[in-house]
Order: structure tokens, then sequence, then C-alpha cells
């Protein structure tokens, strides 16, 4: 018999922010990350040097995850437009669970003021990778101007996860898909 072995303290953290720096905001003490992670101060400090280090550390684990759900997304349809649409139609899903609390990305850049935090980077480079990905599906619909229609099909879905936080009821994965249609052309 294989003995289980538990996650350890970075694992631990790792979890921990990623859950809570999600559902209370980066803003979290580390106190509460310790508490929740159930590990010692000088886990936090060992591992990520300090909460800027845990945050950075987070959104990267995070965007990897992110990142896999909308390749998932994109994968519910082999026609490339369809899978540009289909995107949105799992982005309106999305925001209607009842946990999803907006976009982190957006959230951890309102929460630090300083340009240089390192979780800016982390951000930055989120949305380049899903650029990047839209723009991997707009070439392979051939689209006239892959780099543009990237930005705006980012822009509708950053709409969407905006309004899908503050407004409860609303379907904000339709109205982007209807807008999406006429980026496609």
């Amino acid at each position: 018999m294989t003995p289980r072995t538990s996650p350890g303290p970075r694992e631990r953290l790792l979890a921990a922010g990623q859950q809570l720096f999600y559902s209370q905001g980066a803003s979290v003490g580390v106190d509460a990350l310790l508490k929740e992670a159930n590990v010692a101060r000088r886990s936090l400090y060992e591992h990520f040097g300090d909460k800027d280090g845990l945050i950075a550390a987070v959104l990267r684990r995070a965007a990897e995850e992110d990142l896999a759900w909308y390749e998932d997304a994109l994968a519910g349809a082999t026609e490339p437009r369809a899978r540009l649409l289909g995107l949105f139609d799992r982005l309106d899903e999305l925001v209607a669970t009842p946990d999803f609390r907006g976009c982190r990305y957006f959230a951890t850049d309102l929460s630090f003021a300083d340009p240089g935090h390192p979780a800016h980077a982390e951000t930055d480079a989120f949305r380049r990778s899903l650029r990047a990905l839209l723009v991997r599906e707009l070439e392979a619909l051939g689209h006239a101007r892959p780099e543009r229609a990237a930005e705006q099909l980012h822009l509708l879905i950053e709409g969407t996860l905006v309004v899908g936080a503050t407004e409860d009821g609303h379907h904000p994965g339709r109205a982007a898909r209807d807008l999406a249609a006429v980026v496609l052309g």
C-alpha cells in the first residue's frame, strides 16, 4: 500500500493564496494566509521571500489554469468561428456560477498602485498569453487583422468578466458573443 503524502507548505501556501486572493482580494493579511495554509510564517519567507512573492507565484499558477480553461472552452467546437463564439458561451456560464468573483488579473491590478509591483508583470504576462491564443484562433479563421481583432475580443472578454461580477442575473457573455460575431465578420 502506497502511503498518502499531503501537500507540503509551499503547495498549501499557493492553494491558500489562490483561494483567498480570489475570494477576498490581494489585501488579505499574512496571518490569514498562514492560518488557511496551516504553515508557519517561516515557510512563507523560505518559499516566496515575502507576501509579494507569494502573490506573483499564485498569479503564475492561476494563469496556467486559466489559460487551460480558455483552451478547453475553445475545444468545444472544431471550426474557428464556432470556437471563438463558443468561448463567450462558456464565459457566460462561468460568470453565472455562485462563486464567481470577477477577473483576478483586473482586481489585482487595481489592488497595487505601484506599477513596479511584481503582480503587474504576472497580470501582463497572462494578458499577452491570452491575446496570443486569440491571435492563433483568428489566424486559423483567416481574419484579415488578427492582432486588432484579438484586442477587440480581449476587451469583450474583460467586459464580460467585469459585468458578470457586478450585475447578477444578466448574461454579459451573450451580449459579448453578439459583438464578437461582428468582430469576426
